[in-house]
Formats: C-alpha cells, sequence, structure tokens
C-alpha cells in the first residue's frame, strides 16, 4: 500500500510540475491562451475625456451617476456561478499588434512611448530574455507571491462575484486573492501601507459596478508585460453582457494609472465568462497557499526549477503537522493507508 502511495505521490508531483511549466510556458488564464484568443472580444469603450489621475476620473464618473445607484438586495446585479477569465486587449497597449498570443512569446515589438525610460528599459530586457529563451525564465507566481491587481484581471482558474448593497466581494481561486470593494465609501488605509490588492471603493451607476483602487504594491500586468509602480492606481466598470447565444459574460472597461511608469493613463478591456460547466463537475474555490510546500526555485542562471521527490530539499504537501506523534495529524486524511 505505501508503494502504491509512493507511485501516487510521484504522479502527482509530476503532474503538479507539469501544470506550473504549463502555466509558465503561457497558459496562464482559465482556459488556454489558445482558446482565450478565439473567444469574443468585447469592445474597448474609451473614457469620456482624458483624465490626469484616477481620482478625477471617478469622482467625474461619481458625479455623471449622481451619486450612484443605492441598490437594496431585492435590486443589486447578481454575478452568480463560477467564471473564467476571457480575451482581453492589455497586450495591445505594450506591444504593436500585441495579442494574447503574443503577451509571453518570442517575435513581439514593443510599442515605444508608453512607459517613461527606466520602465522601458526594464521592460525591453524582460522582451529580450523571452525572444533569448522562448519564456520569461522566472516568474513571482512560482515563488508563492501575489500578482498584483492588474493581473488579478487575468488570473488563472475560476472566480466568483457577490455584490451585496454595501460591498461586492471579487473572490479569485489563485492565491485566495479576494477583493472588497466598499460600496459608497472612502479610502481607508489605517496601516500606512499598500497591500496586493490594494484598497478599493465604488458606486453602481444603475446595472454598472464602477472601482477606484490604489494603494497597491509593485507587480506586473501579466506575465512578459511590464511592472507597475507603488503609485499605480485603477479604475475599472463593471457590467454584465447576455450575448445572442444567451450565454453570459462580465465585460471591465479599465484604464491604469501610473505616473511613475506610464507617460499617459493607458485603457483596456477585460472580459469573464460563465463556466455552468464547472459547477455541473463540481468545481469550486478552496483555501490553499503555496509557501509551505513550494517546491519551486531559481537556479543560478534565473531559470525556475522544481525539487521533485527524493530530493533532500522536497517538500511533501500531503506530510505531517508539526506534531506527527498525535493521531490524525496527518495532512492526507483521504488516502493516508495508516
Amino acid at each position: 500500500m505505501k508503494d502504491s502511495m509512493s507511485q501516487w505521490l510521484a504522479v502527482g508531483a509530476a503532474t503538479l510540475v507539469a501544470a506550473v511549466a504549463h502555466a509558465q510556458s503561457g497558459e496562464e488564464a482559465g482556459a488556454s491562451g489558445a482558446d482565450q484568443a478565439r473567444m469574443p472580444q468585447a469592445e474597448l469603450e474609451l473614457p469620456p475625456r482624458k483624465f490626469k489621475t484616477a481620482e478625477e476620473h471617478y469622482l467625474y464618473l461619481y458625479e455623471q451617476a449622481g451619486g450612484g445607484t443605492k441598490h437594496t438586495m431585492e435590486t443589486i446585479p447578481v454575478w452568480d456561478g463560477l467564471w473564467t477569465s476571457g480575451n482581453n486587449t492589455m497586450p495591445a497597449i505594450f506591444l504593436v499588434d500585441g495579442t494574447l498570443a503574443t503577451a509571453w512569446r518570442p517575435g513581439a515589438e514593443i510599442r515605444e512611448g508608453v512607459l517613461t525610460p527606466a520602465y522601458e528599459e526594464h521592460f525591453r530586457q524582460r522582451r529580450a530574455e523571452i525572444e533569448k529563451y522562448g519564456e520569461q525564465r522566472y516568474d513571482r507566481l512560482t515563488n508563492c507571491e501575489y500578482p498584483g491587481v492588474p493581473r488579478w484581471l487575468w488570473e488563472p482558474y475560476v472566480k466568483e462575484f457577490v455584490n451585496l448593497p454595501y460591498q461586492s466581494w471579487f473572490m479569485n481561486d489563485m492565491m485566495n486573492e479576494t477583493r472588497r470593494i466598499y460600496i459608497g465609501k472612502e479610502h481607508v488605509n489605517i496601516e500606512a501601507a499598500h497591500s496586493a490588492t490594494g484598497d478599493s471603493i465604488g458606486f453602481w451607476d444603475e446595472e454598472e459596478l464602477v472601482i477606484w483602487t490604489k494603494w497597491v504594491q509593485p507587480a506586473d500586468y501579466v506575465r512578459g508585460m511590464p511592472l507597475t509602480s507603488n503609485q499605480f492606481e485603477m479604475v475599472e466598470i463593471w457590467s454584465e453582457v447576455v450575448r445572442d447565444d444567451g450565454t453570459r459574460e462580465l465585460v471591465t472597461q479599465v484604464t491604469f494609472y501610473d505616473p511613475i511608469a506610464l507617460y499617459e493613463p493607458q485603457s483596456a478591456v477585460y472580459t469573464h465568462q460563465l463556466r455552468p460547466d464547472l459547477e455541473e463537475s463540481g468545481v469550486r474555490i478552496r483555501n490553499w497557499e503555496c509557501t509551505t510546500s513550494s517546491n519551486s526555485y531559481k537556479d543560478e542562471d534565473g531559470n525556475t526549477q522544481f525539487y521533485l521527490p527524493g530530493d533532500p530539499e522536497y517538500k511533501d504537501p500531503r506530510g505531517f503537522t508539526d506534531f506527527p506523534e498525535l493521531p490524525g495529524q496527518s495532512l492526507n486524511p483521504i488516502f493516508d493507508a495508516e
């Protein structure tokens, strides 16, 4: 039985490594890059005029909405079910003819004059690495680092959305990232610090949710794309669209503000598709973390590598707590033979 279990763990670990390597190669979001590219692309709607700051943009929309729609539990838009990320136009901001297919892969031309000199130079170095090796050799996700807010919009696996009159909860399976949008509130930062998902406030304009996020830790837009600075902010407008075939889609018009990294604000449109097939198959968002079981490391050449079963450094995610002498301390109760 133990030999069978060892084989099962080895297969499981190999599968995990293959999945992470697959993600490293560019299949980032809920559907594969190829599948995403075939999804319908929502039309980008630019802001009504140019704004210098996210605050100016948000307050303008707030005034246009007359202070926002005061929803109740009976009128609040319901975005139930499981959703996966779909097509978006963000790569076209930074790459000439940028698409989902070119975001992580060689052969793309950098769009000049979008990033400030220091950030453009760093982006050129990142793209040069992709040209040389066929991919970005190391990514923050393999080190269990939070991806950051702009990347949240394109994160893999599934999301759930819960709208209440006083808050909206945007929950992501990846990294257990839950964004809380405080409706009709002002920004609050009693810690005087930035965070991985920042601080988000919002209001409803009929069926559309407008969000302003600030105090975000530096990260990147997605693997292969530029970095953001600690002055990054964004304004989003979320709405549900029902397609002609009856499928539901969430469309997000977003404008990025970053005075340190961007010459001027940039806009993109993102989508999420409802996935009833995932619910039918029993998919559920689980709580998880990888810091205690991560077997990834950066080698001397800067590549992502993985410890495998049998390596002295390998961490067994189905091991025991700090008290193995007590019964019931296995982290593998379903499959543990003992």
